[in-house]
């Protein structure tokens, strides 16, 4: 049977060799019902189901951002039960390596690598913040809200930190904000209305206006950190001058009142005819509110459940970084002119989100439990993101995930409680940040774009990763060295270790061969440990 070949009129069908219920509840068998009637519409044959490694090595990277142990991936692989990917699911999305990892993916969303603004490259806080919110699974419009409504200090709140990029920049945080939470562009308006989309230059400046009256302050030191808070004046608005091609030097400008987004302008109530106030806040105490705030009008008004954009936004997001693309790519265009691949199917993910109340872990769940998450990233598509999701995704690692990895694989957490040093608290130890970053820290961009070159070539050779080729107790070398199992089984071990499987016949042989080529073999496994390390197997998903 063709298994691209959909039956519409019975409750199950295969895709993939998987049953699959059509009219199940569960939105995973309605995601798979979905990208089967449009293989079957486009004459694609998707690809196999990925083998229990490849999965097993996948979910443990995307969930948690890591790879598994090698006692993990000896139980996963050796385990017969029907439902084990299932359950695997599960322990990792309650895993607190889980909410660490989100909390990576979306502190680069909102910030990434090199963010605007003086004192955003510390913001521990934020980061910690933003982990706890999936710690708790906080529904993602209430952080959303949180962080637009700016309230407390960067310090013990965390979340004001976003506005502190765009400092007296009402512009540059209007193409943020609508960018990443509402998946639309807005720059082009910025100068002239846009040629082929709704917008204008009155709605970018209508939305600018929500923003025109912050004011980042510094209200003073807490644990030798600079703690700021975000103002808000009850006046100020932004002047419109017109087209840029129609500027003339010296021209005022109109006001432009606060105007959502393709919707009605602000109803703003009137200050008092005697009100006046000061004009900037002081350093060193807390501002005080406004007697009206805007941008607490529109954080409400982008988190709400019947924002067109908003759950439309987030459920593509999302959907690109469990699955390679989004079904509107890049994931912050959604405009009319760049169509949804999948448009019913956009439509009833928006709709869950809303109906689950932005339940981010539940979104996620339901996504790597699809079959088209589990499909086999080999097969006759060359792309990397195959534009029916008829394949599965082949992604770089980030710099984060590829140290995570490697401390993983060459056993660190074991070498250094044997040494009985105190474990360090540098995020990037024993590399450091600098290089590790520098070569490896940008092959995820959000539109998928990714091309090594020489640099990650030195960096993998000369880049001091030997540092991480250790022969201390507690670690794979030492363990593998000191075995007195058969080469076979000892290769088996550093497979599953490093690569999350086991070798293939040929794989093992040459391992073998080489490894026992010599009666200290010390130094050949170090080789063949870093051998491991570099491949380009590691460097990716798969």
């Amino acid at each position: 049977m063709n298994r691209s070949v959909l039956f519409p009129c019975v409750a199950l069908l295969v895709v993939c060799g998987f049953p699959l219920v059509v009219h199940g509840e569960e939105l995973r068998d309605s995601i798979d019902h979905q990208l089967a009637a449009a293989w079957k519409a486009n004459g694609i044959e998707p690809a196999k189901p990925s083998s229990d490694g490849e999965f097993l090595r996948r979910v443990h990277l995307d969930l948690l951002g890591t790879i598994p142990t090698h006692d993990e991936a000896v139980a996963f692989l050796d385990d017969t039960r029907a439902d084990k990917r299932k359950l695997l699911i599960d322990r990792l999305l309650n895993d607190p390596r889980f909410a660490e990892h989100q909390g990576e993916v979306w502190d680069m969303v909102l910030f990434g690598r090199n963010p605007p603004g003086y004192g955003t490259d510390k913001r521990d806080e934020f980061q910690a913040w933003l982990r706890d919110q999936f710690a708790k699974n906080t529904p993602y419009d209430q952080w959303v809200k949180a962080i637009l409504r700016a309230e407390g200090n960067t310090i013990d709140n965390g979340a004001p930190m976003y506005f502190v990029q765009y400092r007296n920049e009402p512009e540059e945080a209007t193409q943020a904000v609508t960018q990443t939470f509402l998946g639309v562009q807005l720059q082009c308006a910025r100068c002239h209305d846009h040629p082929f989309e709704p917008w204008t230059q009155l709605d970018f400046y209508g939305t600018a206006a929500f923003f025109a009256r912050l004011r980042v302050v510094d209200i003073g030191k807490k644990n030798k950190l600079t703690m700021y808070a975000i103002g808000e004046r009850n006046t100020g608005d932004v002047l419109f001058t017109g087209p840029t091609a129609e500027q003339v030097v010296g021209k005022k400008g109109e006001p432009v009142k606060p105007k959502f987004l393709q919707g009605e302008p602000l109803v703003e109530p009137e200050l008092s005819a005697d009100f006046k106030e000061d004009r900037n806040f002081p350093n060193g105490k807390v501002p005080p509110s406004p007697k009206f705030s805007r941008k607490n009008q529109l954080a409400d008004w982008i988190a709400r459940p019947g924002n067109p954009y908003f759950a439309r936004a987030v459920a593509n997001r999302i959907w690109a970084q469990f699955m390679g693309r989004g079904i509107v790519h890049p994931v912050d265009n959604m405009s009319r002119s760049n169509t949804p691949s999948h448009p019913e199917l956009l439509d009833q993910l928006a709709r869950n989100m809303v109906d689950h109340k932005f339940d981010l872990k539940w979104y996620i769940r339901e996504l790597v439990n699809s079959r088209a998450y589990q499909l086999s990233g080999s097969g006759p598509v060359e792309a990397a993101m195959p534009q029916w999701f008829e394949q599965a995704r082949t992604r770089p690692l980030s710099a984060e995930e590829l140290l995570d990895a490697w401390k993983v694989a060459i056993g660190w957490d074991g070498i250094e409680k044997s040494s009985g040093k105190k474990a360090s608290e540098d995020r990037y130890s024993p590399l450091g940040s600098g290089y590790l970053v520098q070569f490896l820290g940008r092959p995820n961009n959000g539109v998928g774009d990714f091309q090594g070159g020489l640099h990650e070539h030195l960096f993998l050779n000369n880049g001091g990763i030997g540092s991480l080729l250790s022969q201390s107790k507690g670690g794979l070398h030492h363990s593998l060295l000191n075995s007195k199992a058969p080469w076979t089984e000892r290769v088996d071990q550093l497979y599953l270790a490093m690569l999350s499987r086991r070798p293939v016949k040929d794989e093992q042989e040459r391992f073998v061969e080489f490894l026992s080529a010599e009666e200290n073999s010390s130094g050949r496994l170090q080789e063949a440990i870093w051998v491991l390390m570099t491949c380009s197997e590691f460097r990716f998903n798969h």
